[in-house]
C-alpha cells in the first residue's frame, strides 16, 4: 500500500511536468489573429468612434516575452472640435472615416505567465512598440507663415505621408480550446495627426483603439499535446511508445489522457526502483528560480538512492544542473544550477548513498534540453557514468 501512494505520489509530480511542458510549448507556437472594434483620436478628448480592424501574426519567444506585428486601419473621424483649424469660408474643419494604414510592432509581456506556476486559460498581458501609420496628409496650412494667433486657415490636401510614432496597451485573452482564443485589447498611440494641420494637436495626436480579437496558435491541440508528450518522454517520464500513442489525432481529442498515460508509465519506473533496477537516467524539474525539492521530489529521490544502493557493482552517478538560459542572468543562472546540483546531491547522500559513487556538476543556463521547451532546462538529470 505504501509503494502504491508513493508511486501515484511521483506519477502526479509527472503529470504536472507534462502539463507544464504543454503550457511551456506556447511560447514555441506561432500565432495568427484578426480583430475588429472601433478607433478614436483623443483630441481634445474622444471623438465618434470609426470602425477599426486588424491582422496579427507573432510569436512568444518564452512563456512571458513575446513579439508581433499588427497591421491595423481603415478608418478614424476628427470631429469639429474647438481648437481645430478652419477652412477658408471658416468653418471648422472636421473630417469622418478618413481611411489609413498602421504597421504596429509589438514586444508582448506576459502577467499571466509571469506569476502562474501552471498553464491558465486566461492571459492578462501588456505591450508596446513602435509604430508607422500611413494616409493622405488630410490638411495643410495655407499660409504656414501667415497664421494668426486664434485663426489657422488650412486646405485639404491628398498628398501621400508617412508618420512614426509609438504604441502601448494592454490585453485579455481567453482559450477556448488549446487552439482557439479570444480576447480584447485596447491600444492607446502617439503619431503625428492623420489629419494633418487641421488638428489642434497635430505634431503630438493621441488615439485608441479597443478591439475584439481572435487569435490561433498553429499547431494546436493536436501540436501541443504531442510536444508535451514528447518533452516527457525525453524526461524519462513515459516511454517513447506512450508518447507516439499522445500524438495520434484520436488522442489529441482527449487531453486528459496524458496524465493516465504518464501515470501508468511512472508507476513502472517506481516498480523498477523497487526491484532495484536502476533506469540509466533520471530527471528532477524545479520551479523557475528555485532550487528546493518538493515532498514528492524527495521521495523520487529516495527511491532512486536505494536501488543505487542495493545494486552489486561500484557505478558512478553524475548529478548534472541547469538552469533555464531565457531567464536571469548568466551569473544568476550558473549559481542556481549549483545550488540544484547540491540539492539532489545531498538528498541522495542523506538517503545513504556513498558519496564516492557520486559526482555532481552543474552547467548554469542553457538551451532548452527537450524539444524546445525551456521549462525542461530547469532540471537536475542524474546518470550513469
Amino acid at each position: 500500500m505504501k509503494l502504491k501512494v508513493i508511486a501515484l505520489s511521483i506519477a502526479m509530480t509527472a503529470a504536472c511536468v507534462a502539463a507544464n511542458a504543454q503550457a511551456s510549448s506556447k511560447c514555441n507556437d506561432v500565432f495568427v489573429g484578426v480583430g475588429a472594434g472601433i478607433a478614436s483620436p483623443l483630441t481634445p478628448g474622444f471623438n465618434t468612434p470609426a470602425f477599426y480592424a486588424n491582422l496579427q501574426v507573432g510569436k512568444y519567444i518564452t512563456p512571458v516575452w513575446g513579439v508581433r506585428g499588427v497591421i491595423g486601419g481603415p478608418f478614424l473621424s476628427l470631429d469639429a472640435n474647438d481648437g481645430n483649424a478652419t477652412l477658408a469660408d471658416g468653418s471648422v474643419k472636421a473630417f469622418k472615416n478618413k481611411t489609413f494604414g498602421e504597421l504596429n510592432v509589438d514586444g508582448m509581456f506576459s502577467i499571466t505567465n509571469l506569476f502562474a506556476k501552471d498553464l491558465s486559460k486566461f492571459n492578462v498581458y501588456l505591450f508596446a512598440g513602435p509604430t508607422m501609420n500611413f494616409s493622405s496628409v488630410g490638411s495643410e496650412f495655407v499660409n504656414p507663415d501667415d497664421q494668426a494667433a486664434d485663426v489657422f486657415l488650412v486646405q485639404e490636401s491628398d498628398d501621400f505621408k508617412v508618420r512614426l510614432g509609438a504604441t502601448a496597451g494592454l490585453g485579455l485573452a481567453y482559450d477556448i480550446t488549446k487552439a482557439f482564443a479570444l480576447g480584447v485589447e485596447a491600444r492607446f498611440g502617439i503619431t503625428p495627426s492623420i489629419f494633418g494641420d487641421a488638428d489642434a494637436y497635430r505634431k503630438a495626436a493621441g488615439t485608441t483603439r479597443i478591439a475584439l480579437n481572435g487569435v490561433w496558435t498553429i499547431g494546436g491541440k493536436r501540436g501541443k499535446v504531442a510536444r508535451a508528450a514528447a518533452a516527457a518522454a525525453e524526461a524519462g517520464y513515459i516511454s517513447k511508445e506512450a508518447a507516439e500513442a499522445l500524438a495520434a489525432e484520436a488522442v489529441a481529442k482527449n487531453p486528459k489522457i496524458v496524465e493516465k498515460i504518464v501515470e501508468k508509465e511512472v508507476v513502472k519506473q517506481v516498480e523498477k526502483l523497487v526491484n532495484n533496477e536502476v533506469p540509466s537516467s533520471t530527471a528532477i524539474f524545479f520551479e523557475i528560480g528555485k532550487a528546493n525539492l518538493t515532498s514528492k521530489d524527495k521521495a523520487r529521490v529516495k527511491l532512486y538512492a536505494e536501488a543505487i544502493n542495493n545494486t552489486k557493482d561500484n557505478s558512478v552517478y553524475v548529478v548534472n544542473g541547469y538552469a533555464d538560459k531565457k531567464t536571469g542572468s548568466v551569473r544568476t543562472n550558473q549559481r542556481l544550477s549549483e545550488k540544484r546540483a547540491e540539492t539532489v546531491y545531498k538528498a541522495l547522500v542523506e538517503a545513504g548513498v556513498d558519496p564516492s559513487r557520486l559526482e555532481k556538476q552543474a552547467f548554469g543556463g542553457v538551451d532548452a534540453l527537450f524539444f524546445n521547451n525551456d521549462v525542461l532546462s530547469r532540471t537536475v538529470i542524474i546518470k550513469k557514468k
